[in-house]
């Protein structure tokens, strides 16, 4: 085998990789025993012709092209080897020639990472204050939460839930039949199209009207945007929440063992406390890491920061699918090529990659590690108060990608808390390892975060990122 090296951009080289014909003898033979129990050669029977007679029937570069990715990838790993490359999630590969096989590899180097002097950084969070002003907010909601909807004998009002009929039009063409539909009308309450509460105020039961409305120019279905609605609203039944008395019975009926008023506004103000000290960690350490990556200096390789904006290309192609509008469809609406939404994103995407580096490298600098049962007890974590749906979750959190993912996630947050430490001067320079962090409490929006990355990794784990140790496989881009 024969391997050439190129250094074309900083922290990327090209291999260029040739085999002989003793570099391919295994392969070809591995190729051969596959393929011959799929051939018939008159007078063999099936998996009994020798391999000449099969190579003269099938060709030669047949039985390449059986085995070809495996040849390729068993020669990148041993090329990687001999040139003591670590390189930096997935090569980039083109095929040369077939026989002999010859390939180039682009090969994304691992980013130089230099944090400066990041333990001199000082900070301190900012004050927490709780008012009796939010405390009364918290309450008034599970004021609202926990009140029954009620029949009234009145006009509609901003608030209710409201039962309608309703048919919708457009060109002559019904859009919408809707029959005893629930609804709760909102100033600004863009469903179905903006202006649809407003008028429904004032409507009483058995009352019909009809209006027109503007479909918005950038509804997501654009057959239908800029088209004008004719609605006819029937409305059925109104109700209206029936509030309790914020009394000692309130405080009772919320549960978790409040005897009194007194007792639930305590609790409500720890609660609000504690989430309001974890919101000013967390920007205390987002400042921190901004001083971090100002005093940093980092080499990214081209391939990984192109990975990393088709990575933030792909995360908008999932949002616009949810909207039911493909990619091509966004790009026409927003009025850019993939080439200007490309240059868009790049310095946001290297922002995105800069900061995970910083990140990571001040783990491996600071010791932090994440074991696998650091990931197990994350996900027991994640899926304990997920019900029904926890066993489901769970197995999903065990794929090898889900894993992955899970343990970067853990191991930002330990970086990122020990850095919050060190900038407040609780941490020890000579420290060299940091416990898990003891708190169990949930930030908001983890469930739901945890349940997507079950399912993708991506947002996770920035695309340079090797989704494990050694992963140097790549795309064949023949």
């Amino acid at each position: 085998m024969k391997v050439s090296r190129e250094d074309t951009a900083p922290r990327q080289v090209v291999l260029t990789v040739e085999l002989d014909d003793t570099d391919l003898e295994p392969s070809l033979e591995r190729s051969y025993r596959r393929v011959v129990n799929r051939v018939v050669i008159p007078g063999f029977r099936k998996g009994k012709a020798p391999r000449y007679l099969v190579q003269n029937y099938v060709g030669r570069e047949a039985l390449i092209q059986e085995s070809l990715d495996q040849i390729v990838q068993d020669a990148l790993d041993k090329a990687l080897k001999e040139q003591d490359l670590e390189v930096f999630g997935d090569p980039q590969l083109d095929l040369v020639e077939t026989d002999p096989v010859s390939f180039r590899a682009t090969l994304p180097l691992e980013p130089l990472v230099d944090l400066g002097d990041f333990r001199s950084v000082r900070l301190q969070p900012d004050a927490v204050e709780v008012t009796d002003e939010r405390v009364d907010e918290v309450i008034e909601r599970l004021r609202y939460e926990s009140a029954p909807w009620q029949p009234v004998e009145r006009g509609v009002k901003f608030g209710d839930l409201v039962t309608l009929d309703v048919e919708g039009v457009i060109a002559g063409d019904q859009v919408m039949d809707d029959k005893g539909v629930d609804f709760i009308p909102n100033q600004d309450n863009p469903s179905p199209f903006p202006g649809f509460s407003v008028y429904l105020e004032g409507m009483n039961t058995d009352e019909e009207r009809e209006f027109t409305l503007t479909v918005p120019e950038d509804y997501p279905q654009t057959a239908i945007a800029g088209k004008e609605c004719r609605f006819n609203v029937k409305v059925l039944a109104i109700k209206e929440k029936g509030l309790a008395d914020l009394d000692d019975e309130f405080a009772k009926g919320v549960g978790d063992g409040y005897e009194t008023m007194e007792e639930l506004r305590a609790s409500v103000l720890d609660d609000l406390k504690e989430q309001s000290e974890l919101i000013a960690q967390r920007e205390l350490e987002s400042k921190a890491l901004d001083e971090v990556v100002k005093g940093a200096s980092i080499e990214i390789p081209d391939l990984a920061m192109d990975r990393e904006v088709e990575q933030m290309i792909d995360e908008q192609v999932r949002a616009q699918y949810n909207r039911d509008m493909d990619m091509d469809e966004y790009l026409r609406n927003e009025g850019k090529s993939r080439d200007e939404l490309q240059d868009e994103l790049r310095p946001t995407a290297r922002e995105r990659l800069t900061r995970y580096l910083i990140v990571r490298q001040i783990a491996k600098e600071e010791g932090i590690e994440v074991s696998d049962n650091d990931v197990d007890a994350e996900v027991e974590r994640l899926t304990s108060g997920a019900g029904e749906s926890g066993e489901a979750l769970r197995r999903a959190f065990s794929s090898e990608n889900a894993r992955v993912s899970i343990r970067n996630t853990v191991l930002t947050r330990r970086a990122l808390e020990h850095l919050g430490q060190i900038v407040t001067g609780a941490a020890e320079e000579t420290e060299t390892a940091v416990e898990p962090p003891t708190g169990s409490a949930e930030e908001p929006g983890e469930q739901h975060a945890a349940e997507e990355s079950a399912q993708s990794t991506s947002e996770e784990t920035p695309a340079g990122t090797p989704d494990q140790e050694g992963g140097n496989s790549g795309d064949n881009e023949s």
